[in-house]
């Protein structure tokens, strides 16, 4: 029986080394927008949480500006806000972010795509990580997006959308990836 190297397998390697140092806290005192929480699990196809995921935010500004040179747009850039976060799950499982909640960017043929944020999931056993998005489900915009009216399932467009609630004054979108199943997260190929 031959043992198998890292180059075979994959993980468990996030919490030994990309977790570590706290990624997660996008937004200070201080940064322009709607102050949010943004957190769920990472489930398989029975619906149980998965130890040991690290996900990867990147998102714009609330002015609808990314930190990237790559956008020129005129809009305002907010020194305080990062645009990019990392988080590892915690020991129920949980991933979370403190960020604000991002304005509209340009879509395609000068359309303009709803608030949204990009996410990257890396997960034992996934050699290829997954790519997805999350929207907010008090936004009008969702009704025009592109990408969400891309997906010809309606009920497949749900599995994008986070929930919106509140826990000590606090506004905190709960948005699960679901990694396999009937009710499989849209991934998008990059």
């Amino acid at each position: 029986m031959s043992k198998q190297t890292p180059s075979q397998t994959v993980g468990p390697f996030y919490a030994i080394g990309l977790t570590r140092e706290t990624l997660n806290v996008m937004a200070v005192e201080g940064s322009q927008g709607e102050r949010i929480r943004i957190e769920g699990q990472v489930l398989d196809g029975d619906g149980v949480a998965i130890p040991d995921v690290m996900v990867e935010l990147w998102q714009a500004n609330s002015y609808g500006r990314y930190k990237h040179p790559d956008d020129k747009q005129g809009k305002p850039l907010d020194p305080t806000f990062t645009g990019w976060g990392r988080s590892g799950t915690d020991e129920r499982c949980f991933y979370s972010f403190e960020t604000i909640k991002p304005g509209p960017v340009p879509g395609n043929d000068d359309t303009v795509q709803a608030p949204h944020v990009n996410v990257v999931i890396f997960a034992r056993g996934m050699l290829v990580h997954a790519f997805t998005r999350i929207y907010f489900d008090d936004e009008a915009a969702n009704a025009s997006d592109a990408v969400l009216l891309s997906i010809k399932n309606k009920a497949r467009r749900r599995t994008l959308i986070a929930q919106r609630g509140a826990r000590d004054g606090r506004t905190v979108y709960r948005f699960d990836i679901r990694l396999q199943g009937g009710i499989e997260t849209v991934f998008f190929d990059m």
